[in-house]
């Protein structure tokens, strides 16, 4: 018997044993959705497609401050999410991160320097249901862990919370702020979730399933579900439906609700409200558009905010617990779908994932691809994957997965990409890669054997390749694919590198464009697009490999606020040569600042001459650093 065949068989066996043990303690798991509703992805497939966006999106993560830059309800939210993959496939590398923002953020904070609220300890502020979703947080590292003091941290939380709940205010319901301004959904959702999860994981508890259920009574007969099912965002100071938006995260909020408290009754009344929500989601004139989850603010003529960024991923989360629960092949066949859609319509060749899952975009109000965009999208992936997670997955990615040639008149030009492979398993793995480019194009070398020893899923291991991509000097500007196939033991994946040829340089910041130039974009932030900044001690770097025969190149910022603009050859030693020094907040300095870069064309180095440029802020204690919108070159060759 060869090794495949005994891999096969020897997992065979393991399932089976796993499953029979697992049935016998809990008799509901034989009904468990072991494989995905649609066969054309595999369980392998999944493990490693959410594996390679959740690398993505922990890149993303501060480790100083412990957050993701500059969102707070955001990043509890985007930590869950990570949460819920490390649930969800075994991988255990961002346990500490989850631990690092425990311990450095659970202090008091003044406004503005985690939140735009001041942070009062114990993830609690004046935002209601931003502390409820630090609550969840919290209790899926519990889930992951069992370390009692984060359960501990959830209902510290939880009861400061219930100072919000008022029956003087249309009979119930938390407020959504510490001014008592608003009753809404999400708060609520959120209060039943958490109450609801307290009391399934605190042994003989009754007060967290008293209020649970005394807040989703409440919430069925508040008028915020309208007569279609739908859940509207709030109520109106007459305590009626005010008809705003229905956005997606209250939806998925009710459906989460509901199916906590349900696994605390098993009242089937609960699980037909919850069917009766989730039915209404992907109904006719509802949240879905040609198959696909949709906010509103997805529309080709608007642009979602950081906020809206991330309420599609909150619903998949919630979803994903609905497939779960009932094993509905509907629900699961359309979980599948927005999973397929996000891989094939809304990835760039980087692996990030972004905020339209149809993929739709325009000039105007192009498809964002950031940090938000990628935690919500990684949800529907993480719902993919298998609830009994496959033993063995491989992956692959490119690096630099969008890197820029900027051919000379002559002669051929080369770059450098590292094939990255990742795998889980309990068996050496011989993978082989094959490597296509473009027509023309060579790359070194073509074929390639990765062997790699994974010892369990917990810890996904890796390897990287070295490739030489030479690029003929006739290659016409536009962006070009290097592809690699991967396969091993029965398992393929497929990654590709955006090469994008340039003759110029002129691009949009916080664009797609943007993103082959951007070299390093540290903690910078993009809060809409055609514009990127960087506060206190962040900063952004592009990287400009100006063609081996340029004698001379000038570059245009148009830029605001208080900049530090710096210029190197090598990323390491760095001359200024745009600096404001005067205290501006409001964009009032906007302009468009030309610098002669001819002095610091250095001799080539892999190719080209090499500029790298940097934008910080000239006062960084003040946080209102450097602010670009638009970059331009000038070549002389």
């Amino acid at each position: 018997m060869n090794l495949d065949a005994l891999r096969i068989r020897v997992q065979t066996l393991l399932a089976a044993a796993s499953l029979t043990v697992l049935t016998a303690a809990f008799p509901s798991i034989a009904a468990e959705r072991t494989y995905p509703a649609n066969p054309h992805t595999d369980g392998p497939t999944a493990v490693a497609r959410a594996r390679v966006a959740a690398d993505v999106l922990m890149s993303s993560y501060d480790p100083d401050k412990a957050w993701f830059p500059s969102s707070w309800w955001n990043s509890a939210v985007a930590l869950q999410t990570i949460g819920d993959y490390m649930q969800r496939t075994g991988d255990r590398r961002y346990l500490g991160q989850l631990d690092n923002t425990f311990e450095k953020d659970q202090g008091v904070f003044p406004a503005g320097v985690l939140s735009g609220d001041p942070l009062l300890g114990n993830f609690t502020s004046q935002a209601i249901d931003d502390t409820e979703w630090w609550g969840l947080t919290w209790v899926e590292a519990y889930d992951l862990t069992g370390n009692p003091k984060y359960l501990n941290m959830a209902v510290t939380i939880a009861n400061y919370v219930y100072g919000y709940w008022d029956t003087s205010t249309c009979g119930g319901g938390v407020w959504w702020n510490a001014q008592r301004t608003y009753k809404n959904a999400v708060t609520n959702g959120l209060w039943i979730r958490l109450t609801a999860e307290l009391h399934n994981r605190i042994p003989g508890d009754t007060l967290w399933l008293s209020r649970s259920s005394t807040a989703w009574a409440w919430f069925q007969g508040s008028g915020m579900i309208n007569a279609n099912g739908l859940v509207n965002d709030g109520l109106t100071n007459a305590c009626t439906n005010n008809g705003q938006t229905v956005w997606t995260y209250n939806q998925g909020m009710a459906i989460g609700a509901g199916l906590e408290l349900w696994r605390a009754t098993r009242d089937p009344q609960i699980l037909a409200s919850v069917r009766r929500l989730a039915d209404a989601a992907i109904g006719p004139n509802a949240l879905v558009t040609d198959g696909i989850l949709t906010e509103s603010c997805d529309a080709t003529n608007q642009t979602c905010d950081d906020n809206g960024k991330q309420f599609k991923g909150i619903f998949m989360r919630y979803w994903t617990d609905l497939v779960d629960t009932t094993h509905d092949p509907r629900y699961a066949a359309f979980l599948e779908q927005q999973a397929e859609s996000i891989w094939n319509n809304d990835r760039d060749a980087a692996g990030r994932l972004g905020t339209r899952w149809s993929g739709a975009t325009n000039d105007n109000n192009p498809n964002v691809f950031d940090w938000h965009t990628q935690a919500s999208a990684l949800s529907a992936l993480i719902g993919d994957v298998p609830k009994l997670t496959p033993w063995e997955s491989l992956a692959a990615t490119m690096s630099p997965a969008q890197p820029v040639i900027m051919p000379p008149a002559s002669g051929d030009t080369s770059i450098a990409i590292d094939l990255g492979v990742s795998a889980t398993g309990f068996f050496p793995l011989q993978a082989r890669a094959s490597i296509d480019a473009p027509s023309g194009w060579s790359t070194s070398p073509q074929t390639t054997q990765v062997r790699l020893q994974p010892h369990g899923i917990a810890n996904p291991v890796s390897s990287t390749t070295p490739l030489q991509v030479t690029v003929p000097s006739s290659a016409t500007d536009g962006h070009y694919m290097v592809t690699a196939n991967v396969t091993a033991a029965g398992m393929n994946f497929t990654t590709q590198a955006d090469v994008l040829i340039a003759h110029k340089i002129d691009f949009d910041t916080g664009t797609v464009d943007e993103t082959p130039w951007l070299f390093d974009p540290d903690g910078s932030q993009s809060n809409g697009v055609q514009n990127r900044f960087a506060d206190g001690t962040t900063h952004f770097t592009y990287l400009f490999p100006f063609p081996v025969d340029t004698t001379s190149a000038q570059v245009t910022l148009t830029i605001d606020n208080q900049f530090l603009v710096q210029v190197s050859t090598d990323n390491e030693t760095w001359t200024t040569v745009l600096e404001e020094d005067q205290h501006v907040h409001d964009g009032s300095n906007k302009a468009a600042r030309t610098i002669d870069l001819t002095p610091y064309l250095g001799n080539a180095s892999n190719g080209s001459k090499p500029i790298y440029l940097k934008v910080s802020d000239s006062f960084p204690s003040e946080g209102w650093g450097g602010r670009v919108y638009h970059v331009t070159a000038n070549i002389v060759e």
